[in-house]
């Protein structure tokens, strides 16, 4: 039997196995790390730096911050916001494909990615 898989704080308890997840995130994730987003609710624009297959993060930051309460149960997403020094924790559901392909400007963007080929970033390869 396999252990659970959590990610991030002890409040994702239910995200399921390992396995599972991994499953998961490749069919049902919408977007990918390197990809261009826009937020329909705040109109900023981002890149994908990370994925969570389900919310990880405290219950309480839940409670503060997540005032629409959008489910935990599907794929969150670290975005690297344009224009700004910090960056965002999102669902799913308020994110759309960005129209805007132009670059990205964020300081902590050369940490995460090398590349840009005009459409989307490329992570930057990590030594084992």
């Amino acid at each position: 039997m396999s252990k659970p898989f959590v990610s991030g704080t002890p409040a994702n308890r239910a995200c399921g196995t390992l396995a599972s997840i991994l499953k998961d995130t490749a069919l049902d994730a919408r977007f990918f790390v390197g990809q261009i987003v826009a937020h329909n609710r705040f109109g900023y624009r981002g890149v994908v730096a990370g994925v969570d297959p389900c919310f990880s993060l405290s219950e309480e930051w839940y409670e503060e911050v997540a005032r629409s309460r959008p489910p935990k149960d599907q794929p969150w997403y670290h975005v690297l916001v344009d224009g700004a020094m910090h960056t965002t924790y999102v669902a799913e559901r308020h994110l759309d494909a960005s129209e805007d392909a132009s670059q990205i400007d964020h300081p902590l963007l050369g940490a995460h990615f090398d590349r840009f080929d005009g459409q989307r970033y490329y992570a930057t390869a990590r030594p084992h």
